[in-house]
């Protein structure tokens, strides 16, 4: 609808429906034509980009292009009253769970709506489960598990619980955008491997493991760190090497390197 009426206000404000652009679209919807007394309406940062935005606003809004436009934010504001009673009414059943709420909240990716979102799923007793192994398969975040003529191979991950992994998936999303994280490393790695969504349900599948280990041992979250990884491979490469030494006969004794 803007966009007929040649006002560019998306091309200057990245979210036209944040308070400086819902004032803005307000004064539209009420008649205002004068495009400086609109970019005035700023708040914050908007305001260094007062000469963008008046070039923006220099439109022509018709009659009905104003009432569709009244119509329009008069819906947005009472899906917001909606939005926050939901949010309200969340709040409250949440209130017996508030410690595992906000035990959840301290994984990376994990925000309110996603902590709320798996306890609602899955609850704050993990003896039902038993297991995490048992949780992430129920969930249908487990690797799929396929044998052919006695070998192993690759196989889809089950339905499982959609609306769980759908929200454990968003909450990768956002976990390996955590520069200097052991999920940001972990996907890195398994991404060059096996694609970028595969990489994510993997992420999705190890925050459902630590939610497991948090809810039923009460621990706080523990950051491994990007260098987890190359840690664990030097102690493996460490092992094997010892193993293969003590094969051929020889004592290894393993010596700390000075510093």
């Amino acid at each position: 609808m803007l966009e007929g009426a040649n006002i560019k206000l998306s091309g200057v404000a990245s979210d036209v429906f944040g308070v400086s652009g819902m004032a803005m679209l307000e004064a539209l919807a009420a008649g205002t034509a004068n495009a400086s007394a609109m970019a005035s309406l700023a708040r914050g940062r908007m305001r260094r980009k007062h000469d963008a935005l008046e070039a923006a606003l220099e439109g022509r809004m018709r009659e009905h292009q104003r009432f569709l436009l009244a119509m329009q934010l008069r819906t947005l504001k009472a899906i917001d009253h909606d939005i926050a009673a939901l949010d309200a009414q969340i709040e409250a059943q949440l209130e017996p769970f508030r410690a595992q709420h906000q035990l959840l909240m301290q994984i990376p990716g994990v925000d309110w709506v996603t902590a709320a979102s798996i306890l609602a799923e899955i609850g704050p007793d993990m003896s039902v489960f038993a297991t995490a192994r048992r949780l992430a398969a129920w969930a249908g975040v487990a690797p799929g598990n396929y044998e052919s003529a006695g070998k192993p191979k690759g196989a889809a991950t089950r339905k499982g619980n959609v609306f769980l992994k759908s929200a454990l998936f968003a909450a990768a999303s956002a976990a390996v955008r955590a520069k200097g994280s052991y999920y940001c490393d972990k996907y890195n790695r398994l991404r060059a491997r096996r694609g970028p969504v595969r990489a994510l349900m993997a992420i999705a599948h190890k925050l459902l493991i630590a939610v497991f280990h948090m809810l039923t041992t009460g621990e706080a979250f523990r950051e491994l760190g990007e260098s987890y990884l190359d840690q664990v491979t030097r102690k493996r490469s460490t092992t094997r090497l010892v193993q293969r030494l003590s094969s051929l006969g020889y004592d290894v004794v393993l010596v700390p390197k000075a510093a």
